[in-house]
């Protein structure tokens, strides 16, 4: 109930943030994020733990803060800072690796346009990746948790990236010089950077079309294995109701430094969405993971990761910047890897979990 009245109170605030702003700078946005979930694994884990490879949402049997943040955004016509702290479970897990206050940075990023006729900017620091059509933000995907393939690619990155927009704003197009595989601070040895691409292509105003791509070594020199990691996906409106999300995902590494031979990972997936009323909608999604050699998912078994996934999800909007939403979940994997509280493992897993999000 505590958490409730907060983010009511949070909604309330909107308003009145709005109006401090727009008095202090027109340039100056300030906006938050904050989403509490409680979720049932019902292989009941003894430690209260989500499976490893789960990065969002991973919390079992306790109501947590997935993810809260406070953002500014400054934006001229010439250049464009941000600057987001947050916490949260969905922190501590992905930003693990990293050090000190590093851990709660979300995004800090400054911007500059370099061409006075052309859509041309250059921003650099830690930025959103350029990869997916999933972010940490629950409240902007269609399912409440992410996919396999959102929660094992990067939800972040650092480093510079060089970007142009159309002037029709159908085509967007990128070239990205990062410092490794979802990290701020490069892996202790490795002197390499990496590299990255996006391409979008709209169309019309209900077709999106991504490629994205990142190509580096996200270990140390003495043991460098490149890796090339390439994401497709498409958002189709099809009707007033109903809208349609592909993606396929695939990627491949050395086996080791030097070699000639590769481990190969991919995943697709699929959803579908149906905006029954202006507050209520419903999505279904149908997924696979395979990552036999363990690149991304290790489970140390005779097959490796080879999950099939499917959910379904029901939104309701309580007002325009509060949503519940609540998914029903099942993942059935070809080996034994899911941990269950009797010191088990079982080739399925089946949650559900609910939610309440506000933005300001």
């Amino acid at each position: 109930m505590k958490y409730i009245k907060l983010l009511i109170l949070l909604s309330t605030a909107s308003s009145a943030i709005t109006f401090a702003q727009e008095i202090v700078s027109p340039a100056l946005k300030i906006s938050g994020y904050a989403e509490v979930y409680y979720q049932q694994d019902f292989n009941h884990p003894e430690n209260n733990s989500r499976p490893g490879f789960i990065y969002s949402h991973n919390r079992n049997n306790e109501v947590n803060l997935n993810l809260g943040f406070i953002k500014a955004n400054y934006e001229t016509e010439n250049w464009r800072a941000n600057l987001s702290l947050a916490t949260g479970t969905y922190m501590n897990s992905n930003y693990a690796a990293e050090s000190g206050v590093l851990k709660n940075i979300y995004e800090a990023n400054i911007g500059v346009k370099i061409s006075k006729q052309k859509n041309l900017w250059i921003d650099a620091g830690i930025l959103p990746s350029h990869i997916g059509f999933e972010s940490a933000v629950s409240k902007d995907c269609w399912t409440l948790t992410r996919s396999l393939l959102a929660d094992n690619s990067p939800y972040f990155e650092s480093g510079a990236k060089i970007s142009y927009t159309s002037d029709n704003g159908k085509w967007f197009l990128s070239g990205l010089f990062l410092n490794g595989w979802q990290r701020i601070q490069r892996v202790d040895g490795n002197s390499t950077v990496a590299f990255g691409h996006q391409l979008t292509y709209k169309p019309t105003d209900k077709i999106t079309l991504n490629s994205s791509s990142f190509v580096g070594n996200d270990q140390p020199d003495s043991i460098r294995q490149m890796r090339y990691f390439h994401n497709l996906y498409g958002i189709f409106q099809l009707s007033k109701k109903w809208a349609l999300t592909t993606g396929f995902d695939i990627g491949a590494q050395q086996k080791l430094k030097g070699s000639e031979q590769y481990s190969i990972w991919y995943s697709p997936v699929i959803i579908a969405k149906y905006a029954a009323t202006d507050k209520l909608s419903f999505a279904a999604r149908g997924e696979y993971y395979s990552d036999r050699n363990g690149v991304i998912i290790a489970t140390g078994t005779a097959h490796g990761f080879r999950t099939f996934g499917y959910s379904l999800n029901a939104d309701y909007w309580i007002l325009p910047n509060l949503v519940w939403r609540t998914e029903v979940k099942n993942l059935s994997s070809e080996d034994k890897i899911f941990a269950s509280g009797d010191a088990n493992f079982q080739h399925n897993n089946f949650s559900a979990v609910t939610s309440l999000a506000v933005s300001f």
